[in-house]
């Protein structure tokens, strides 16, 4: 896995927390701000880093993005 700073790890673990980690059970982004304690746009950029890491994927809806933790191979 790619080495994570701490708000990411944290982003992760809360994933992991409220059961996002795979596509049917993805969650939002104010899913996971609430779950890690951090501030909303903490967590979104974040999660954008992530998203380029390659350890979650997000998930475009009509209202707001779903993400989910990709399973470690």
């Amino acid at each position: 896995m790619a080495e994570l700073n701490p708000i990411e790890a944290a982003v992760v673990q809360a994933m992991k927390d409220i059961g996002a980690t795979n596509e049917e059970k993805k969650k939002t982004a104010d899913d996971i701000a609430k779950k890690c304690n951090r501030p909303k746009s903490m967590v979104n950029n974040a999660l954008v880093s992530l998203i380029n890491k390659g350890v979650i994927k997000r998930v475009a809806r009509e209202k707001a993005s779903g993400y989910y933790v990709i399973p470690a191979a």
